[in-house]
């Protein structure tokens, strides 16, 4: 289809990739007007100091934009990175073994704490090698579906709880889920894994494909990380929104943070206002103008959006099962 036969403003195709992603035509709009001179400053928003004012009020209008419309409570930061969701790989593993509490169950243990992973394809399957690669203790709670038959692994479909393999709480440090992969396609609801996980233990999640898309319970989490270009924004900016006690450390405590290298440390960023060194200014700026249009439009209204989107793609999936089918 050429690009011209979709009806689209300014002749755009129908952008269906997992990220980077489509954007806002009003969100592109204001970039395009702003890009030469933002707002009577005489320079780009990719020119500009992220020291001086202006750009001061542009992240911390993007930090507020967002904390409103996924109501972020006040004990949780909102964190803007870099290193995209592999970088997170490794950074919630490193971080929660940092932080006071996770290291205070561990002596108490008296052996390390268990990584406990939901393995519910590539993506997660990528958290797991990369924090066994780090040296740590993980425990696969579910992996993929195996066929009864066969007993061959697949990633199409979620197992029952009643088969998940989670450990016990006072032995594991988190629980790390991705809730939607992007490359085998099962997006894991979120209820299911909060029920499922005794309070006292942290979850991660990587939410980067669907963040911004419905409303999320933040405080069932102990920590959200996402890349911005799936559904908020440009690559080369990672959110994270952490529950402020796991920034938490002891005082000194060289060897809590000794593996933390600083470009994943959310303590050191938290603490610099996401800028302990330049950061990705211009992914921010536009990540904040998404965060405004999603508070124009609404999270409720964007969630009925997207189931509508869905169902016009999977509907046409399920009715012609001779030629989708599922992998």
């Amino acid at each position: 289809m050429s690009p011209k036969a979709t009806g689209l403003p300014y002749d755009r195709v129908w952008n269906f990739s997992a990220g980077p992603s489509a954007l806002p035509v009003s969100v592109l709009e204001e970039v395009q007007r702003d890009l030469l001179n933002y707002k009577g400053t005489g320079m780009s928003v990719m020119e500009m100091s992220h020291r001086s004012k202006v750009y001061d009020s542009i992240i911390n209008g993007a930090e507020a934009a967002l904390r409103r419309v996924l109501k972020v409570p006040d004990n949780y930061a909102i964190i803007f990175m870099q290193g995209g969701g592999t970088g997170e790989f490794a950074a919630s593993y490193l971080n929660l073994f940092a932080c006071k509490s996770v290291r205070d169950k561990q002596r108490k243990l008296g052996r390390p704490l268990t990584c406990d992973y939901l393995v519910t394809g590539s993506w997660s399957k990528g958290g797991l090698k990369e924090v066994k690669r780090l040296g740590g203790t993980t425990n696969v709670v579910v992996d993929g579906v195996k066929d009864a038959d066969s007993g061959a692994v697949s990633y199409n479909s979620l197992a029952p709880v009643s088969e998940w393999n989670l450990g016990k709480p006072e032995e594991t440090a988190f629980v790390y889920y991705c809730e939607n992969e992007t490359i085998h396609g099962v997006e894991t609801p979120s209820s299911l894994v909060v029920d499922a996980v005794d309070p006292s233990v942290p979850i991660i999640c990587d939410m980067s494909s669907n963040m911004l898309s419905r409303p999320i319970d933040i405080k069932r989490f102990g920590a959200i990380i996402a890349g911005a270009q799936k559904n908020m924004g440009p690559a080369g900016v990672t959110l994270v929104i952490v529950r402020k006690d796991l920034l938490e450390r002891e005082e000194p405590d060289t060897e809590a943070v000794r593996g933390v290298p600083s470009v994943l440390d959310w303590q050191y960023y938290a603490s610099a206002g996401s800028m302990p060194h330049t950061p990705p200014t211009f992914a921010i700026y536009v990540c904040g103008l998404v965060f405004k249009w999603a508070e124009e439009m609404g999270i409720e209204a964007l969630d009925q959006l997207r189931e509508a989107r869905a169902g016009l793609v999977y509907d046409m999936m399920d009715k012609h099962p001779d030629f989708y089918r599922g992998v």
